[in-house]
Parts: structure tokens; C-alpha cells; sequence
């Protein structure tokens, strides 16, 4: 009896071992399961961040590129400008609209370019004060540059226009006859050479290789900027009451095409002097009409 029951005992005992080790081989698993589980959505996790890195990285690399094309793009185009619009092109006689019509309305008799013309060799100053227009040409290797005194003169003119709340920038000055020559074939062959004669100068004939003409407009309005609707801002308003006390004048009034040669600009102006500005715009007059070639 007492055998038997020794027996007994060791079998329970057995049943114990073997339930624990079951039970221990069945937590192990679980834990097995649970971690692996973890380290793929770890590394899922990783992958995903690794992914969201490559592409912040491929946006930088992207950006620098894009940067630096702009620098280069800078150095091989320094004088690069916005061009006119094809809106602001002068319109046709068929022009819908009578009053646009009307304002661009080529005058009877306007001064004109003299075909055949050589440039000279030296430029035309008449009472020391340098002109260039569609009769009166600069010679072909003039390049001053612009005027340091005219910049100065438009620093002091933006500055006091900032009191106002308005932010002038001169977005184009001085242009090489180089250049000229590649601005005036792309109007012309996007215009005709009829309407491009009527708003941009032949090269060796533009104010702007004088340096001293200067285009201005308002920073963050550059929709406006070489557009008539400029003429319309609070900006050009500004403009026309006040660039004479530092020696600007509107270089192409409304209505005096027949003289200057070209139609109206709100924003080309030119620096004369504060003396001669002032007697310009006290008598309402061309610069043509003030050195009497007109």
C-alpha cells in the first residue's frame, strides 16, 4: 500500500514538471511573439522616418539646386528685367476699346527715327545736360554705367517715399548697347518693329545707356512694374508730385509722343539735376522742349 501510494506521488509530480515546463514554453512564447511584433514596427517606424528623411534631404538638395542656378542665372544675366508685357503693347486703330484706342493713338506728326543713321562718335549734351532720343543717338561704345549721383539722388527719393509708406525700387538703370540690342529683337519680334518703336529704343537710341534713366516701381507690386497700370497706384502718384525735388522728371508725359518719340511710361524716369527738374516740372515741358530741339 505504501508502495502504491509512492508511486502515486511521483506521477503527480511528473504531471506537475511537465504542466510547468508547458506553461513555461507557453509564456516564452507569448514574450517570443510580443517582442517580434515590437521590432517590426520598430523597424517599420525606422523605415518610415528613414523615408520621410531622404525626402526632406531630396527637397534641400532640390532647393540649393534650384539656388544656385538662380546665382548663375544672376552672374551671365546681370541686367535681366521684366519685360512688357504683351497687354501693355500699344493697341491697333482696330482696337475694341475707344478710349485705350484713343490714348495710343499714334500722333500726326512724331519725331522718328532718321534711317541710315551711323551713331556718332561722341554723345549729344546740349547746356551740359546729355540727351538721347529717336534723332539724337549715343555712340555705340558708351557705357558709363550708372550715375553714382543719380543712384544717390534716388536713394534719398525712395527714403523720403518710405515716410509715406512706400517702398520705390529702381528695377532698371543703366543698359549696354549690348544689351539693348537683345531687349529691342525680342519686342520686335514679338510686337512687330511698327508697335516695338513706339515704347523701346533701337540700340545706341535708348536713355538707358546714359545711366541715368532709371525705372522704378514698388517692391512686392511688381504686377505693375513697365505697365500702365502703374500710372494708377498711390506709388506713381507719389512719384509724379515729388521725383523733381531730387531731380527726377517724367521723361514720356501722356500726350507729348509726337515730341519725345514714345508713348507715355508712369515709371521711366530721368535724373536732370534738382535745378532743371524743377523748372521742367514747374512748366509742365519736355526735356526736348526744355533744351529746344523741339
Amino acid at each position: 500500500m505504501k508502495k502504491r501510494n509512492n508511486q502515486s506521488a511521483r506521477g503527480r509530480n511528473r504531471t506537475y514538471m511537465v504542466a510547468g515546463v508547458t506553461f513555461i514554453f507557453f509564456i516564452g512564447v507569448i514574450n517570443w511573439l510580443i517582442s517580434n511584433n515590437q521590432s517590426v514596427e520598430d523597424v517599420s517606424e525606422l523605415q518610415v522616418q528613414d523615408s520621410r528623411l531622404s525626402v526632406d534631404e531630396m527637397n534641400k538638395e532640390s532647393s540649393v539646386i534650384r539656388h544656385e542656378e538662380q546665382k548663375v542665372d544672376e552672374i551671365t544675366n546681370p541686367q535681366q528685367e521684366p519685360l512688357r508685357a504683351a497687354e501693355k503693347v500699344p493697341f491697333t486703330e482696330d482696337s475694341s476699346t475707344s478710349d485705350q484706342a484713343a490714348e495710343s493713338a499714334k500722333p500726326a506728326n512724331p519725331i522718328e527715327y532718321v534711317e541710315g543713321t551711323e551713331l556718332p562718335k561722341e554723345p549729344k549734351i546740349i547746356d551740359g545736360i546729355l540727351l538721347a532720343n529717336k534723332q539724337y543717338p549715343l555712340p555705340k561704345d558708351y557705357t558709363p554705367g550708372e550715375s553714382e549721383e543719380a543712384r544717390e539722388a534716388f536713394n534719398e527719393l525712395a527714403a523720403e517715399a518710405l515716410t509715406s509708406g512706400i517702398n520705390l525700387q529702381a528695377f532698371s538703370t543703366y543698359r549696354s548697347y549690348e544689351y539693348q540690342v537683345t531687349l529691342y529683337e525680342r519686342y520686335v519680334k514679338r510686337d512687330g518693329q511698327e508697335a516695338a518703336d513706339r515704347y523701346s529704343a533701337r540700340p545706341g537710341y535708348s536713355e538707358h545707356q546714359t545711366g541715368l534713366a532709371f525705372d522704378i516701381g514698388e517692391v512686392n507690386h511688381e504686377d505693375y512694374w513697365a505697365s500702365t497700370s502703374f500710372g494708377d497706384t498711390e506709388a506713381a502718384k507719389w512719384l509724379a508730385a515729388h521725383a523733381h525735388k531730387y531731380g527726377f522728371i517724367l521723361r514720356y508725359p501722356k500726350d507729348k509722343e509726337e515730341i519725345t518719340g514714345y508713348i507715355h511710361e508712369s515709371w521711366h524716369y530721368r535724373y536732370v539735376g534738382k535745378e532743371v527738374a524743377e523748372k521742367i516740372f514747374k512748366q509742365n515741358i519736355t526735356l526736348e522742349e526744355y533744351v529746344g530741339v523741339r
